[in-house]
């Protein structure tokens, strides 16, 4: 028999714990004494202390625990939980990362409004040039949302071009249009010069007469102050945009803040 202090150093819980399972019932003292009041607990007690603190870390409340604990779940059952609730966090973490990388990305585009030199902005002719894609829909349009959509699409893609024996022509080409449903169509693209590649569309992607256009260098998580930049400059000339920009990856080769990007944005 231990003390309800052993008790709680053995299973690694505080005594006001222990005295709270007790008050609502979760796990009554082994025996109580009728002139001190004294709990005293049994070491076979530990196994159901140890399901309840598992339960209550898994997320359930204490009168879930009850009911399930009441259930007699045994350790497989126990230990699926685990792994529901494991893949539930795994997944609440990346949505908060990506929610974080987001935050900070638009407090570096804060700390930099209006350090960007505008003049690196030019105006050119965009041609059309022949490519294979593959597409499929973001949440967004912000880098968070585009990532992890668009990086999964052209390593299928280059998978695709390889078993075909088809090379790339030039440097990899991403576009953007709106979703039916909501949300951001992405085409991520290799332009090439043959008519088809099975597992893919081949399209020929038309050009622009007028886009302005500025390099981006670094990861494409913070091109946003670089998009602003380039925003910035069409507004201030008189221009107006005409659509989604595309992203012309001139160099994305090792370390992602080494990699360069075209920006170009079509104007009516």
């Amino acid at each position: 028999m231990f003390t309800i202090g052993d008790f709680a150093r053995h299973g690694r819980v505080t005594v006001r714990m222990l005295r709270h399972y007790d008050g609502i019932g979760l796990l009554r003292p082994a025996r109580v004494d009728p002139h001190s009041g004294y709990r005293g607990y049994d070491a076979a007690q530990l196994s159901r202390l140890n399901r309840i603190v598992a339960l209550k870390d898994l997320g359930f409340t204490l009168d879930q625990v009850a009911a399930i604990i009441d259930d007699k779940v045994g350790i497989d059952e126990l230990r699926g939980m685990l792994r529901l609730r494991r893949a539930e966090l795994e997944t609440q973490l990346t949505v908060d990362r990506a929610r974080l990388a987001a935050v900070e990305a638009r407090l570096r585009t804060i700390e930099t409004e209006g350090a960007m030199p505008t003049d690196d902005v030019q105006v050119k002719k965009v041609e059309p040039v022949r490519v294979a894609e593959l597409s499929a829909v973001a949440a967004g349009f912000e880098p968070n949302a585009i990532t992890p959509v668009i990086g999964p699409l052209y390593e299928e893609l280059m998978n695709l071009l390889t078993a075909a024996g088809v090379s790339p022509v030039g440097p990899p080409i991403a576009y953007y249009e709106d979703a039916p449903g909501g949300g951001v169509v992405v085409h991520a693209t290799f332009p090439v010069n043959v008519d088809a590649v099975e597992g893919t569309q081949v399209v020929d992607l038309p050009g622009f007469e007028r886009a302005a256009t500025i390099v981006h260098r670094g990861d494409m998580d913070n091109v946003l102050s670089t998009i602003q930049t380039l925003a910035t400059w069409i507004d201030e000339n008189g221009h107006t945009s005409a659509g989604y920009n595309r992203e012309v990856y001139l160099e994305i080769m090792g370390e992602r803040d080494t990699w360069v990007t075209e920006l170009q944005e079509p104007l009516r």
